[in-house]
């Protein structure tokens, strides 16, 4: 097997996964913490933090960290999740030991300049008022807010700009003390390299994190809601949905597969019904997202105004419709779409890297393929509607935006279901 795992004496886990194939390598350092571990009057914190540590360490300014990861022809980037946070970076595989010692950098040793600071604050708020003006993008957000209505977990990644604006150095520097203790990091690396070698640099790079801090996050607890706003566009962008089901639930394979099924594809009940039967769409699709200890289901559509009328009950009978029954063909051609994108992942040593991470933080090992392939093909289409009729069960959460004069109450929506 080509996946090791060790724990370093601090805490910190490391994961490698060797392809000799290839002549590069992904490697980076995922956080077990994200928006959803940040109090109110911080958000935007955790995202922040993310944006500050490229700016400027002990050793390295912001320019020389661009300049030397890509003088070797190396990428370096990072993102913000509510649960998670990752820096990583990709390089060919002699320069994977300077990708190491400029993550470990980053993390260990960045001052949280003033001035840095005052500008990124500028360049997040220009990142939010885009997000506002993407509609599409947005509209989720408003989603995520109304089924979890004030708790970490339903608040923006971005923050809010009123709080981002008045972020100090102290609020930025004291969040990475809090929540960066070695217990919540894993190491992450997949490519043609040494997993010794690995771990020797981790250990000796990582000498600096802080120590071990006692965290409980607060249970998600749906709850489901509406938000509507009038806004003057070409479509109305609506996210319809229901409480998901979390990693570790019994029916986390069926979901994925029902999910697909119903809206994942140019073969699925949505797009074959909405879009191609009766034009009432440009873009439909469904999605599920699981935390540790729930999670959400949803569908996206955008929709003219004059159409809006007519598609919601077209997607609530789609949904009762599932509910009663799944052909065992179409549940197949499903479980192919996963098991080839779980497949097809492989040959990415990012994919491979980030799926590795994941898996340590949520499952705290490395889940073989195998065992994978074997839960999908496990998914039969009694499965798939016992699933649809589980999910119906929970009162319903709308979002929208755009000319929503005719698009009806979640209220009414929810009457339609069966």
């Amino acid at each position: 097997m080509s996946v090791r795992v060790a724990t370093l004496n601090n805490g910190m886990r490391v994961a490698t996964d060797r392809i000799e194939t290839v002549e590069s390598a992904t490697v980076g350092v995922w956080c077990d913490v994200g928006t959803r571990d940040e109090q109110a009057k911080f958000n935007g914190v955790a995202h922040l933090l993310e944006h500050m540590v490229f700016k400027g360490t002990r050793r390295r300014t912001a320019a020389s960290i661009a300049r030397e990861i890509e003088a070797v022809g190396g990428h370096m980037n990072a993102y913000t999740a509510r649960e998670q946070t990752a820096y990583y970076a990709r390089v060919l595989k002699g320069d994977l030991a300077l990708a190491i010692d400029m993550i470990a950098d980053i993390l260990q040793h960045s001052t949280f300049d003033a001035e840095e600071l005052k500008r990124e604050r500028a360049v997040i708020l220009q990142e939010i008022g885009q997000s506002r003006d993407t509609p599409d993008d947005i509209v989720f957000d408003h989603f995520q807010a109304a089924a979890y209505p004030n708790q970490g977990v339903g608040r923006p990644v971005l923050g809010r700009a009123e709080v981002v604006k008045r972020m100090k150095r102290d609020a930025v520097a004291g969040f990475l003390a809090r929540h960066y203790a070695p217990s919540r990091l894993v190491l992450a690396a997949a490519g043609n390299l040494d997993h010794d070698h690995v771990v020797q640099l981790a250990s000796e790079k990582f000498d600096a994190l802080p120590g071990p801090v006692e965290h409980a996050r607060d249970r998600a607890r749906y709850k489901g809601g509406e938000h509507r706003e009038k806004r003057k566009l070409d479509q109305v962008h609506i996210v319809i949905g229901f409480e998901g089901i979390g990693h570790h639930d019994p029916d986390y394979y069926t979901l994925q597969v029902m999910s697909t099924l119903l809206g994942g594809g140019m073969s699925s009940r949505l797009f074959q019904e909405v879009r191609e039967k009766r034009g009432l769409v440009y873009s439909v699709y469904s999605f599920a997202s699981p935390m540790r200890d729930g999670g959400l289901f949803g569908i996206y559509v955008g929709t003219g105004d004059t159409k809006v009328r007519e598609l919601m009950p077209v997607v609530a009978d789609e949904l009762n419709k599932l509910a009663q029954s799944a052909t065992e063909e179409e549940t197949a051609r499903a479980r192919a779409q996963l098991k080839a994108g779980t497949l097809m992942a492989l040959e990415s040593t990012s994919s491979r890297c980030e799926q590795l991470a994941q898996q340590m933080l949520v499952f705290g090992r490395p889940i073989p393929v195998g065992e994978i392939v074997a839960k999908i093909d496990a998914v039969d289409a009694a499965a798939v509607a016992r699933v649809t009729r589980r999910l119906l069960d929970s009162p319903p959460t709308l979002a929208a935006l755009g000319p929503i004069g005719k698009l009806e109450s979640r209220a009414a929506f929810k009457a339609r279901l069966n």
